[in-house]
């Protein structure tokens, strides 16, 4: 009984394949969560800064600008903020565009 050595070395290629693919998505996914940290870290800068200093932040979400002072964190999902209209908004972090102070 011979055994093929192309349908080995085919075997092997899938193995590999599949090996680095399996890599590539969760590498990617591990630089994804690395990325989104970093935005929050930056993120939660421009909120001690807005509370301590009682700075307004424009938060873009979603296509639309809200003007509003940082109030509270709720949880790790969402904040609480409030302007001249508003007296309490909560927005959800993954909702946010962009942020900007003055």
């Amino acid at each position: 009984m011979k055994h093929s050595t192309s349908g080995k070395r085919g075997m092997v290629a899938l193995a590999i394949v599949l090996t680095l693919l399996v890599s590539g998505v969760y590498f990617s996914s591990g630089a994804a969560q690395d990325g989104k940290s970093q935005i929050l870290q930056s993120y939660q800068e421009l909120f001690d800064r807005s509370l301590k200093e009682k700075k307004g932040l424009n938060f873009y979400v979603k296509g639309q600008t809200i003007g509003a002072v940082f109030v509270k964190m709720i949880g790790s999902d969402a904040i609480e903020v409030r302007n001249q209209t508003y007296s309490r908004i909560i927005i959800r972090l993954d909702s946010i565009d962009a942020v900007a102070i003055n």
